[in-house]
Parts: structure tokens; C-alpha cells; sequence
């Protein structure tokens, strides 16, 4: 394949505002913002990439040191000074390019954030778009349709499953009531990501957090211990944790364990997401659940060192952490027989595809009997109808999960759920004319 040289490159975004503060790391969001990164090159041909930004998730320090919105402003600009520098470029893959935008795109966020030690994953969320544009680019300009075609050959052995169907994970944030999680349960949702960590009282209080985790799991394990699932290997409903970093010891956090198995709900902790801040480089293979690493996973690099420290599960996350980066950590898991799946960032319908074509060829969890995506979208953005009418597939059957479930027919595959088709909604946003 010969080189693609970049002639221009244009960005936008939107606001989209969520139905509620969403709540985690001990604080809240109100919108998110939808990046759009579009490519054009020497021949003509227009690559589209959408990215959704969450300082909060990718770097909280950022967040606790500005307001929400300019937090994300800080993030946008990262994102318009990669494609600034991409113009005039050629690239023979998307994963090259990447390798040679983030570094700069880092050091220049560690500028303008005054923050030397900025978390490599900020950059990175900044570069979604335009990583995604560089992929729809280059499938345009090597006449591949797709996602399979697509795909380097070193990568294909990571994801040989083509699975019909995969579960939907949702979102349990913290003021998230009861009565939804019960209902989630009861439209066939078998797998709930439930967020812990809260700060109650807003006085960084680590026993007040670990009280709040214990009572939170409690109630909600209470409910759902009576519903029954085909798709798990015990029948149950099983639980996925997610700390955002937040523990501090592994003391404090074995105490959480021990609560757990007091109420009987130890063997349906199928994830526990990085309890501990990723500095304090704790060796988690002594814990008697799977753990697993999401953000301290930046990189290939650093999963490794994950694995390393007992870490045996890592969750994938094309839509914030770029396709690229995250098709190398597929990689280097399945080399370590370390399960991956694919988490969400509250990202819009288009990119929840993105993640679907991965997350449909995974191998399934331990313990669970087919694959699984987190998508919350549905749950938080107040115009996720709207949204859904951006997609070039609008309207397709694997779009949204029915009783719990995204059913991935001969036509998913055949379209790629769409993620190589340009959104006309979105080219205008690129294009400035809203």
C-alpha cells in the first residue's frame, strides 16, 4: 500500500447535554462533548472520525483544576493542534500516524494543561477523531469496505470470534436509584457495571466511601440475587465494579471484599475495574476477584506491566483510547490469554459501533456465555434519539440491544455497523456551518 499524504484537515464539535450529573471519581458530568475530525487528502478522498472527550475519566486532576467546560476546551485543543500538525503529512498506516502525533500531542496537552505529568490517556482521548478519520481515510484510499479488511493481519488472531450476539453492560452510576437497576434486571440486562468509589459528603472521607460501597452493593445485590440468566455459566446476574482508582489500600479495599462475600455476592463479581490509583503500582494478584485495568492500561506498554502486577482482564476502549492503540493491547492480551472486552465512555451511537465491531469479536469473559459491550448512551444523553439519526445506518436492527441483548446479523457484519460510512450530520459540524 503506498503512502497517503494528508492535504487539510477541519475539526468541530458539539455539546451534547446528559438527562442528569453523572456521577464518578467522586464528581459529576453535565455534557459531553462530541469532537469531529475530518481528513482529506492529496486525492480528494475525506476520512470522517468522531470522538467523545471525558477529562474526568482521562485525566481528573484536569477536571478538579477547571470548570467542565473548560476542560474540555483544554481537550479540543489538543485534538485541533494533532490535526494541525498531520497536515502535510503522509502516513503508510493509521497506526504509524498515531505513533508519530501522540507524542507531541501530549507534550503540547502537558503545556497548555501546566501539568508535566499529564496521564498519557488525556492525549489520547484527544486523538479519537482524528485516529478514526485516519482509519475511514485509509480504507477509502485502499478501496477496503470492510472492518475485517481492515484490520492488520497480526491483529486477526485477537479477534477470531464473529459472534450473533453480545450483551449490553449497563451503567450504574451512583445516583443511578434502585428501582432502575431492578428494572435493567428485569428487561434481560445480566451484566450491570456499577460505579463505586463515591465520595457521599464531599469530604474526600475514605471510610464514609467504603460505608456508601457497602450499603450501595448490598441493596442492589438484595434485588437481583432472585433473577436468572441463559447467558452466564451460574444462571445469575453478575456484577462489574468499577472503582475508577479510587481505593487507596489493598486493607481497604479487601475490607470491600470481605462485605461482598458476607452477603453472598462474591461469585457474581465477575470485574473489579483499577481499585487503586495507577501510581501506587499495587500487585493485585493475591485478590480473589478478576481485575481488571482500563485507564492505567494506556498503552501496549503499560498493560504489560499490568499483567504483570496480577492484573487478568483488560478492558479495550477503541472510543477513547483510539482503534489503534487498542487493537495493539488486544493483541499483547490474547498473546498473555489475559480476556478483554470493551467498556464504553458514554460515547454517541456512531462510535458505540466502532466498539461493537471490536467487542463482536472478542472471546467471551470467563463465566459469561457470549460477548459483551458496555453502552450507556441510552441511559444519559438527553437527545440520544437525535443522535441515533446521525448514524449512516439509522435505524438498523443491531443499533439498539432488545431484551438486554445487540443482535448482530449477516448485515452488521456485511456494513460494518456502518463505522466506515461518512456521517453527513457530523461532516457539517467538521465543516463549521453549525
Amino acid at each position: 500500500m503506498s503512502k497517503i499524504r494528508i492535504n487539510k484537515t477541519r475539526c468541530g464539535y458539539e455539546r451534547e447535554p446528559l438527562i442528569a450529573p453523572f456521577g464518578f471519581k467522586g464528581r459529576y458530568l453535565t455534557e459531553l462533548w462530541q469532537v469531529v475530525a475530518l481528513m482529506e487528502s492529496e486525492s480528494g478522498a475525506v476520512g470522517l472520525g468522531l470522538g467523545t472527550q471525558s477529562p474526568l475519566w482521562s485525566d481528573a486532576r484536569v477536571f478538579a483544576e477547571h470548570t467542565e467546560a473548560e476542560s474540555n476546551d483544554l481537550m479540543y485543543q489538543l485534538t485541533a493542534h494533532a490535526l494541525k500538525l498531520a497536515e502535510g503529512v503522509s502516513f503508510e498506516n493509521p497506526m504509524q500516524l498515531l505513533d508519530d502525533l501522540l507524542p507531541p500531542t501530549h507534550d503540547y496537552g502537558c503545556r497548555i494543561t501546566a501539568n508535566p505529568d499529564l496521564r498519557l490517556t488525556f492525549a489520547l482521548n484527544a486523538l479519537v477523531a482524528v485516529d478514526n478519520a485516519a482509519w475511514q481515510l485509509d480504507c477509502v484510499e485502499n478501496g477496503i469496505t470492510s472492518f475485517e479488511d481492515m484490520l492488520p493481519a497480526d491483529i486477526c488472531p485477537a479477534m477470531s470470534c464473529r459472534h450473533g450476539e453480545i450483551g449490553c453492560i449497563p451503567l450504574m452510576s451512583y445516583g443511578v436509584p434502585l428501582a432502575s437497576i431492578t428494572e435493567a434486571a428485569r428487561q434481560g440486562y445480566f451484566l450491570l457495571k456499577i460505579k463505586i468509589g463515591s465520595d457521599p459528603d464531599k469530604d474526600g472521607d475514605l471510610e464514609k466511601m467504603l460505608q456508601w460501597d457497602i450499603a450501595r452493593l448490598a441493596s442492589i445485590h438484595e434485588e437481583l440475587q432472585r433473577f436468572e440468566t441463559p447467558y452466564t455459566d451460574s444462571g445469575h446476574i453478575l456484577y462489574y465494579l468499577d472503582a475508577n482508582g479510587r481505593y487507596d489500600s489493598k486493607d481497604r479495599l479487601m475490607r470491600l471484599i470481605e462485605a461482598i462475600r458476607k452477603m453472598g455476592a462474591l461469585d457474581r463479581i465477575v470485574l473489579l475495574e483499577e481499585p487503586f490509583p495507577e501510581e501506587c503500582e499495587i500487585d493485585v494478584s493475591d485478590i480473589p476477584v478478576r481485575v481488571a485495568a482500563d485507564e492505567s492500561a494506556h498503552s501496549d506498554e503499560d498493560a504489560l506491566r499490568r499483567i504483570e502486577m496480577g492484573y487478568s482482564a483488560i478492558a479495550l476502549k477503541p472510543i477513547a483510547k483510539t482503534m489503534s492503540m487498542s487493537l495493539r493491547i488486544a493483541k499483547l492480551a490474547a498473546e498473555h490469554s489475559v480476556p478483554c472486552f470493551c467498556a464504553d465512555l458514554t460515547v454517541n451511537p456512531i462510535l458505540v459501533d466502532w466498539n461493537k465491531n471490536v467487542a463482536a469479536r472478542l472471546r467471551p469473559l470467563p463465566g459469561v456465555k457470549i460477548g459483551v459491550l458496555e453502552s450507556n448512551g441510552a441511559q444519559n444523553y438527553r437527545n440520544w434519539d437525535d443522535m441515533k439519526s446521525y448514524h449512516p445506518c439509522s435505524g438498523a436492527s443491531w443499533i439498539d440491544p432488545v431484551d438486554g441483548i445487540f443482535r448482530l446479523d449477516g448485515e452488521f457484519y456485511a456494513r460494518s455497523g456502518g463505522i466506515l460510512k461518512v456521517s453527513g450530520h457530523y461532516r457539517t459540524v467538521a465543516s463549521g456551518q453549525e
